[in-house]
């Protein structure tokens, strides 16, 4: 309780930050993938593209911004027009009437978490000490996890309340977004100069490359195999659907999933700071393993339930560690370039690991599908334990 108490105040406002963002981005993204089967009749490979696609271009963008905020040595303008875009671009959803709207939207909305995600993860590092950077993150996790079921779940109820109505629920989850861009405005200040080097200089130079240690490059190298492991949560929610769940009880696998993820982040981010890394990482892969082999065997809703749980699990004891971890491996001058070449790789995985999931969901079928992700989650760990340098 005493390193939590002594967490500043700025850390917890850009968690509220990630929780009023993610109730606007989560009250569209639950509903997104059956409104655009059942509404804009798209194919599940269409959806595993999008998805990908979009993710993809957010983590790839974060390298850019990332060296841009080392280059100013400033983190909050970055973040402040990532969250702006987001915000401003939830109408899009609303009004789209087809497969291309949806890509543009989604990837115009990704766009502006690719800006802000390296440089508020760099501020997050830059405000607290390093011995408090695994609790510092899993706080701010497990708050953007809050939002992340919120959402879902105020998408569930307005959906019952207006008869299956997508459009108005989208509409709403404007109101949220550019409440977030409020909080960071005016409830987070930034710390001036934390590298203690003022000037400027190029931070994506060879000679900079080369100062980034093994243990960084074996961080971006896990932070990979992880996410092929773990496609889109766009599958468990078409998941859910093949069990025949109404339309406006779907986001409830979102909000099992989140629930689950809030609560276990912020522990385990604080365990991160007193045990071995690699570790860690382990028994996270343990959790997705068995949420692969239960959403493989039954689309019930009992079993896609537990299998859903597991997942958020799986999502709470590897994110925030992974994040801290960057933080750790990369100079302190270099840092936001250090989160932006993590998440480059990342979403390249990202995009691969989506569109292989919607190719073999739509051609085998979704007990193929969750087997290959458990497969590849096993070949991970079996990586991880013979990785022994890593933690």
């Amino acid at each position: 309780m005493q390193q939590r108490a002594s967490l500043p105040g700025s850390v917890w406002a850009l968690g509220f930050v990630s929780l009023l963002m993610d109730v606007s981005s989560e009250m569209i993204h639950s509903l997104l993938p059956v409104f655009m089967v059942t509404v804009l009749g798209s194919s599940a490979l269409t959806v595993g593209l999008i998805e990908g696609a979009a993710e993809a271009l957010a983590l790839i963008v974060k390298v850019f911004s990332g060296v841009w905020s080392d280059y100013i040595g400033k983190r909050k303008p970055l973040a402040l027009l990532g969250y702006g875009m987001a915000a401003l671009t939830k109408p899009l959803f609303a009004v789209a009437t087809g497969a291309g709207a949806v890509l543009t939207a989604r990837l115009v909305d990704r766009l502006g978490k690719g800006i802000r995600g390296a440089p508020r993860d760099a501020l997050i590092a830059d405000l607290v000490a390093p011995a408090q950077r695994g609790a510092a993150f899993g706080l701010r996790q497990s708050l953007d996890t809050v939002g992340a079921f919120v959402g879902p779940a105020l998408a569930m109820g307005l959906m019952f309340a207006w008869a299956n109505d997508f459009r108005a629920v989208f509409w709403v989850a404007v109101l949220p977004g550019l409440l977030s861009v409020a909080v960071l405005a005016f409830g987070v200040r930034e710390p001036a100069d934390p590298a203690g080097n003022g000037a400027r200089r190029n931070p994506l130079t060879r000679e900079n490359l080369r100062r980034m240690p093994a243990a960084f490059w074996a961080v971006v190298a896990f932070g990979a195999v992880f996410t092929l492991a773990r496609f889109s949560e766009a599958f468990l929610v078409l998941r859910a659907q093949q069990g025949g769940a109404p339309l406006a009880a779907v986001p409830l696998v979102l909000i099992v999933m989140n629930i689950v993820y809030a609560l276990s982040a912020y522990p385990f981010g604080r365990l991160a700071d007193r045990l071995p890394h690699r570790r860690l990482l382990a028994w996270g892969l343990l959790p997705l393993i068995a949420a692969d082999a239960l959403l493989a065997t039954s689309a019930h809703w009992g079993i896609v339930g537990v299998g859903v749980a597991l997942w958020g699990l799986h999502m709470g004891m590897t994110q925030g560690l992974l994040a801290a971890m960057v933080a750790d491996a990369s100079p302190a001058d270099l840092r936001g370039t250090g989160f932006g070449l993590f998440n480059l790789v990342s979403g390249v995985a990202m995009l691969l690991a989506s569109a292989i999931a919607g190719a073999l969901w739509d051609a085998y079928g979704a007990p193929v599908t969750f087997i290959a992700g458990g497969a590849f989650a096993l070949l991970s760990l079996a990586g991880l334990i013979a990785f022994r340098r890593v933690g």
